[in-house]
């Protein structure tokens, strides 16, 4: 069995244990909404009926993603892989678990997960909920269960309030799922210059070059708005970008067994793309000038690459515009609202 298959399979095992007690839980947090903070032009996320987003979840669920104990040997938690400082992505090709493993992929940002459907670079997870099981699970990550997992930071005393207060329920994978997913839905980017210039009317917000770089990256000639659209600067598909003639990790075929899904990879946001460093679902090309370079190549003609994807010619001084753009799309707060 392979490793994506046994995660799978870990995943219904373990929902099963994960269910909802019809006697125990409930439909709505009893201690108050937690207020979300959107910033102008950003839509309202949609909330699980049976998840909703509540002060004391998002406060449990915040404590629980820096906790190492979800690890099997308490040396590795979710900000081990999701810095906040680098708007919640990682610093390193591919991941690093518990006793130097290293992952299969790079950990990609968590702003803006809350509009997300589809998880991971592949797709395979549909929902954050689930999502959570998976990296505790994975043998190149925490190597744990999540059963187990819960039982261990269930015996601390602040998380046995929270845990009651949000869910009316012990500490449980019910609830460290659901926490842990509603921390993460408050992660929302949306406060950069561009945004200022954008969605608030604030004409000063960018610089001469900044703004040129803006209209290229608009412009038909590069098509990045083909992919890169709307307030998350990505439409959330699967695109093969002819990266390779030949893929180690065959993307999102692992999740369809399509071939025709081979090589394709999950369009990532641009926001804070110049914390999230290095590029790529493998981590392959450690600067912008890198991935700007290959996207001008118009790629590798892989049979699956995207009809999107077509050669162009940047000058040095476009180069430095487009970047200049791109770099105007860091966040000028912290994502984290959760204090």
């Amino acid at each position: 069995m392979n490793r994506i298959a046994h995660i799978a399979l870990l995943l219904v095992v373990v929902l099963s244990g994960c269910r909802k007690d019809p006697v125990t839980a409930v439909d709505e947090a009893p201690d108050g909404p937690f207020m979300l903070d959107l910033p102008p032009g950003a839509p309202m996320p949609v909330f699980p009926a049976d998840n909703p987003l509540s002060q004391a979840s998002v406060e449990l669920g915040k404590a629980l993603f820096f906790d190492p104990r979800l690890s099997r040997n308490g040396t590795v938690s979710c900000a081990s892989c999701h810095f906040p400082d680098r708007a919640f992505s990682d610093t390193v090709a591919r991941s690093v678990g518990i006793e130097g493993r290293t992952g299969l992929r790079n950990s990609p940002t968590l702003a803006n997960v809350a509009y997300h459907r589809d998880l991971f670079r592949d797709g395979g997870v549909p929902d954050l909920e689930r999502q959570v099981i998976a990296p505790v699970h994975d043998p190149l990550e925490m190597d744990h269960n999540i059963q187990l997992a819960a039982a261990i930071v269930g015996l601390e005393p602040e998380y046995q309030r929270l845990s009651q207060e949000a869910y009316r329920r012990p500490m449980d994978a019910f609830v460290l799922t659901r926490a842990i997913a509603n921390y993460e839905r408050t992660l929302i980017s949306g406060w950069s210059r561009y945004d200022r210039y954008e969605y608030q009317g604030d004409a000063d917000a960018l610089s001469a070059a900044e703004l040129r770089g803006m209209q290229l990256f608009n412009g038909p000639e590069l098509n990045c708005t083909a992919c890169h659209n709307g307030f998350d600067l990505s439409d959330h598909s699967f695109q093969n970008v002819g990266q390779y003639m030949e893929y180690a990790d065959n993307g999102r075929e692992r999740i369809s067994l399509d071939p025709a899904d081979n090589g394709k990879f999950k369009v990532p946001t641009l926001r804070n793309i110049a914390l999230t460093a290095p590029y790529m679902h493998d981590g392959a090309m450690a600067t912008l000038e890198e991935v700007i370079d290959h996207f001008a190549s118009g790629g590798l003609p892989h049979p699956n690459k995207s009809p999107e994807l077509t050669n162009f010619v940047l000058t040095d001084i476009q180069k430095a515009d487009l970047i200049a753009f791109l770099n105007a799309l860091t966040d000028e707060r912290s994502v984290d609202q959760v204090r």
